[in-house]
């Protein structure tokens, strides 16, 4: 099973916007799950199906997401789930599906989750519990949860949010919740998309006001998007002003994807002043992947050679071999002294099948580490390495990397270039590591071969 298939998969199910629970897409998600169980990849398909677009960005985020390969992986493989921390953005994820839904328990829980980690995402965390114990009726709690959140974070951004709820939750005391106020949101959804396609300046300050004030994820997101769409100078300030932080983190995070989806000279430059000017790894890598999306090949360039910060400088790194930069990546590895960064570019090489790369590092680094990676990278590139890989093979003293070389071409099911190396191999042990090789191989060249030796 090739990892193109599950890529397919993973793109099919970002497009069902709206519809996560439809016969279609549960079928979709057990076809995935049941490649991937084959496929020994452990992936966290809530992570994946989180991915509900509008039809008019569709395209640049699925391209961002399945551009973001780490050795042919998606990004969204599940990671270490210790208490530590790392999971921290996956409960928050999952907690604002399950406000979108309307599943408010299920928000309450992973929302506990998150506080209880004391992380980056708490002070969200805290605010969109309350909003969901809120819808539950349990206003007290709520106003529990809003009080932490300004006793332990005093300066929050979320702030401004937490005292709309408040005046929100304060007002509705006594009484009930009805199901009939649900549908609201979605009669202000319809609403808002059809005015801002007949009067966009009239439909800004309405969106002005839903963004500061005590709504459901869904319908600011919504909001936002429909502000990103306009073209008028007060919608694109307002975007702005959002993007440089002038809401909560969550909206913020959203404008900045915005400015990259919806591409433009002007955009491009808002977001490199916003990177220049951030403290924030979580703002920084948002402005990453909208440089991904948008194309910003010169801006990430300028990210992977002078951020300070390694994990970002590998993430741009990443997002070069997606968008083919091969020389701006060539140009870095030579001048490079971490040897992270250098196996960074490695894993970027490979995923944009910089083929030619590989193998002159396979050829000439010498660092032991690194040209072992190296030579590893070039499995599965397919049978366009396999001349380079047996005269690397010739030349090679390694034990190791002559097994590694072999595990290439097997990768590539190169059973010709298999056979020249076992007709001139002298050592027992590697030339039976090629035969075992060829016997699971179902071609003609090396089933000739394999009766070739049992002939002799």
């Amino acid at each position: 099973m090739g990892r193109k298939t599950l890529l397919f998969l993973f793109a099919a199910l970002s497009t069902a916007h709206g519809q996560v629970d439809s016969d279609a897409v549960r079928e979709l998600t057990r076809k995935a799950e049941e490649l991937a169980r084959k496929a020994q990849i452990q992936v966290d398909f809530d992570h994946v199906k989180q991915f509900s677009l509008e039809a008019g960005e569709l395209a640049a985020q699925v391209e961002a997401k399945i551009a973001t390969l780490h050795l042919g992986a998606p990004m969204f493989l599940a990671q270490g789930r210790g208490r530590d921390g790392r999971n921290e953005e996956a409960y928050y994820e999952r907690g604002q599906r399950a406000l979108e839904r309307r599943r408010w328990d299920e928000a309450v829980e992973h929302f506990s989750e998150v506080i209880s980690r004391g992380g980056g995402r708490a002070e969200g965390a805290l605010y969109w519990k309350a909003y969901a114990l809120h819808k539950l009726g349990r206003r007290d709690e709520a106003l529990a949860s809003l009080a932490e959140l300004r006793k332990s974070h005093a300066n929050s951004r979320w702030g401004d949010d937490a005292k709309a709820l408040e005046v929100e939750i304060r007002q509705a005391a006594g009484r009930p919740v009805t199901p009939e106020s649900e549908g609201d949101e979605e009669l202000k959804l319809i609403a808002l998309n059809g005015l801002v396609q007949s009067d966009a300046e009239r439909a800004v300050p309405l969106i002005e006001k839903l963004l500061k004030g005590s709504q459901s994820p869904k319908l600011k997101e919504r909001a936002l998007f429909v502000l990103a769409q306009s073209g008028s100078p007060k919608a694109r300030a307002m975007l702005a002003d959002i993007a440089k932080g002038g809401s909560n983190p969550d909206l913020q995070v959203k404008a900045l994807h915005y400015l990259g989806v919806n591409s433009s000279a002007e955009n491009r430059q808002l977001l490199g002043e916003i990177y220049a000017a951030s403290n924030d790894a979580g703002v920084k890598r948002a402005i990453l992947r909208s440089f991904m999306a948008s194309g910003d090949r010169d801006r990430l360039l300028q990210a992977a050679r002078n951020e300070k910060t390694p994990e970002l400088r590998v993430e741009a790194i990443r997002y070069l071999g997606a968008r083919g930069a091969h020389d701006e990546l060539w140009q870095i590895y030579q001048s490079e002294q971490s040897s992270e960064i250098k196996e960074a570019i490695l894993r970027s090489m490979h995923s944009s099948g910089n083929t030619e790369r590989l193998l002159h590092i396979a050829r000439s680094e010498t660092d032991p580490k690194l040209r072992r990676q190296a030579i590893q990278s070039l499995e599965g590139m397919g049978h366009r390495s396999g001349d380079a890989l047996v005269s690397l093979y010739a030349s090679e003293a390694d034990h190791e990397n002559r097994k590694h070389i072999l595990n290439a071409l097997a990768g590539q099911d190169n059973a010709k270039a298999l056979i020249e190396i076992a007709r001139k191999e002298t050592n027992p042990e590697l030339r039976r590591n090629i035969v075992q090789r060829l016997s699971h191989m179902r071609s003609k060249e090396a089933t000739d071969y394999l009766m070739e030796l049992l002939n002799k």
